[in-house]
């Protein structure tokens, strides 16, 4: 009986934890608007990376862009930058960790999504490379995150062996600590991150 109880809490917890709501700090509605435009500059690549399910929303995801991390997503919610033309590896870090690179070139958009799945415990994600049309609809349907770095502070990758250099502890540690400081991490979550990058070390 006793069992019986305590899966079905466990399971109640479960459902609250995938259909809930994580809470993101969110760019303006200006910002959101000027993104939506889909118009890259002629000399960059325009790169959004979305979470447009509600599935899984209780669970904040990091995501980071060649080593520099970005902060969470959420349910319906999107990143956005614009990137010198180059090679990229995006990962996503949840349960799991997703990776994805793109070819990015200049004058062109890239949507990836970031598709949740059931984990064994909390909610995993898969990166995906769509095409346009299905990244716009995705995008229009969320909402832009606030984030202090912008296409300028990520360095461009020539091969493999340079994403393993990029993501050094250090480098890691400091991208955290800029975006605690900024409000784009919480203080739990900067604990949780920071030990995580030291177990690393």
């Amino acid at each position: 009986m006793k069992m019986k109880k305590y899966f079905g809490i466990t399971l109640i917890v479960l459902s609250l934890l995938l259909t809930g709501c994580a809470s993101v700090p969110m760019a303006s509605s200006d910002l959101d608007t000027k993104a939506k435009t889909f118009n890259p500059s002629p000399d960059k690549a325009s790169l959004y990376i979305y979470r447009n399910e509600n599935f899984g929303g209780a669970i904040p995801m990091s995501v980071d862009v060649n080593g520099r991390i970005l902060g969470d997503t959420a349910a319906k919610t999107y990143f956005h930058l614009d990137l010198l033309p180059g090679k990229y590896e995006i990962q996503s870090h949840s349960e799991n960790t997703s990776l994805l690179e793109v070819n990015a070139e200049a004058g062109n958009n890239y949507f990836i999504w970031q598709e949740i799945k059931m984990g064994v415990w909390m909610a995993r994600s898969s990166l995906q490379l769509v095409d346009e049309a299905k990244g716009k609809e995705g995008v229009k349907e969320s909402k832009l995150i606030k984030t202090s770095v912008s296409g300028k502070d990520i360095p461009i990758l020539g091969t493999a062996s340079d994403v393993q250099e990029a993501l050094t502890p250090s480098d890691s540690l400091r991208e955290l600590d800029k975006l605690h400081k900024d409000g784009i991490v919480t203080d739990d979550e900067y604990k949780i991150k920071k030990k995580q990058i030291l177990d690393k070390m």
